[in-house]
């Protein structure tokens, strides 16, 4: 029997090695031009539509594996692996590839649109700050997880909240994340100023300080859920519903085109300004004299060629890569939003190619941003 097996075993690895890969179809990518780019619309998804889609993911993914990606004479291309193989007549097992992690843009098929600008993320947005005029758009008004964009909006109740930002507030097991099981810097016990749990929170993401705020609101946590609704709701963003102040729910929803409204808003808050663009960060727990150092999530605050006035990052699986910025280019205030993008630094890559196409087109409004479409 053992000789049996190990003949298989054997059988089993020459044909992997041999087995031939295929390639999937190029997308297309354009270079940006020097026109006023405008940007197809997809049809406008419901929330409901996007979770419906997400409880069905495992049954619709293909069963395929991605094995490269690259670009080859301008046009990106992905390669695909089938993992596998005619077992020996023995034998009665299978090997099944992993399916593809997808989004929930994925699944609503946002992954099918192109844009001009070839973008990695599914969802995004360009404002022109000081008009209120939309530059570029694609998919922007599809409700989508936004994972860590929540934590602006937590930092603009708890600063318009007029809340006494030297009160100390305390890491206590309500604050663990219990639905994703994410891990955390701060310790159960930990003990800082309200300013300090904002700093962090805007600037590291930090989620169980994200929590701590929201708990010690006027009402607690629900009170506090209800204020961020209730301050979406005036400011018109009607694609967007929060659950929770930390954003690890994936029912923490809204469009590209709410968040830069959301973007504007909060850019007013001269604290939120500073705290979420400081690069290093050095906290104090209150635990034997432990200290924590914090860095910023975004890298592009602590590149000398960006003028950034305000920034969020954001991940979870069905939001994937998020990124919100204020910034100026060519001496003219901007504000960008990116969901769902591919890639750990694809966001950040996109946030380039929107610069570069704005120094170069210096684009004309394609809408108001308080205009909506159905």
């Amino acid at each position: 029997m053992f000789k049996s097996a190990l003949g298989i075993a054997v059988s089993l690895f020459a044909f992997i090695i041999a087995a031939p890969s295929a390639e999937a179809a190029s997308t297309r990518s354009a270079k940006p031009s020097a026109k006023k780019h405008s940007v197809k619309k997809s049809p406008r998804h419901k929330i409901g539509a996007v979770r419906a889609a997400h409880h069905h993911a495992a049954a619709s993914a293909p069963s395929h594996h991605p094995k490269a990606a690259g670009t080859t004479h301008g046009k990106h291309k992905s390669g695909y692996q089938h993992i596998s193989y005619s077992p020996a007549p023995a034998a009665t097992h299978e090997i099944h590839a992993a399916p593809p992690v997808m989004t929930a843009g994925d699944l609503a098929g946002l992954n099918l649109t192109h844009d001009p600008l070839a973008l990695k993320s599914n969802a995004a947005v360009v404002v022109d700050q000081g008009s209120s005029q939309v530059l570029f758009d694609k998919n922007a008004n599809i409700a989508l997880p936004i994972a860590s964009l929540t934590k602006l909006m937590t930092a603009t109740i708890v600063v318009e909240a007029h809340q006494n930002m030297d009160e100390v507030l305390e890491v206590t097991s309500d604050d663990i994340d219990r639905e994703r099981n994410s891990t955390s810097r701060l310790s159960v016990g930990s003990r800082m100023t309200r300013a300090n749990m904002l700093h962090i929170a805007l600037m590291s993401s930090e989620n169980r300080a994200a929590s701590a705020l929201g708990r010690n609101f006027s009402g607690g946590l629900p009170a506090f859920v209800a204020a961020m609704n209730a301050k979406a709701k005036a400011l018109g963003m009607n694609d967007t519903h929060y659950v929770d102040s930390t954003g690890l729910s994936s029912q923490n929803v809204a469009s590209a085109r709410d968040l830069a409204r959301l973007a504007v808003a909060a850019y007013q808050h001269p604290v939120i300004r500073e705290f979420s663009t400081d690069t290093h960060y050095t906290v104090a727990t209150g635990m034997r004299g432990r200290q924590l150092q914090y860095q910023n999530s975004n890298r592009l605050v602590m590149n000398p060629g960006w003028e950034i006035g305000l920034q969020k990052t954001g991940y979870i699986t069905e939001a994937g890569r998020c990124l919100l910025m204020q910034t100026r280019i060519n001496n003219r205030p901007v504000v960008m939003v990116f969901l769902d993008s591919k890639g750990k630094y694809s966001r950040l890559a996109d946030a380039g190619r929107i610069r570069r196409w704005l120094e170069v087109s210096k684009p004309q409004a394609l809408r108001p941003i308080t205009s909506h479409q159905g």
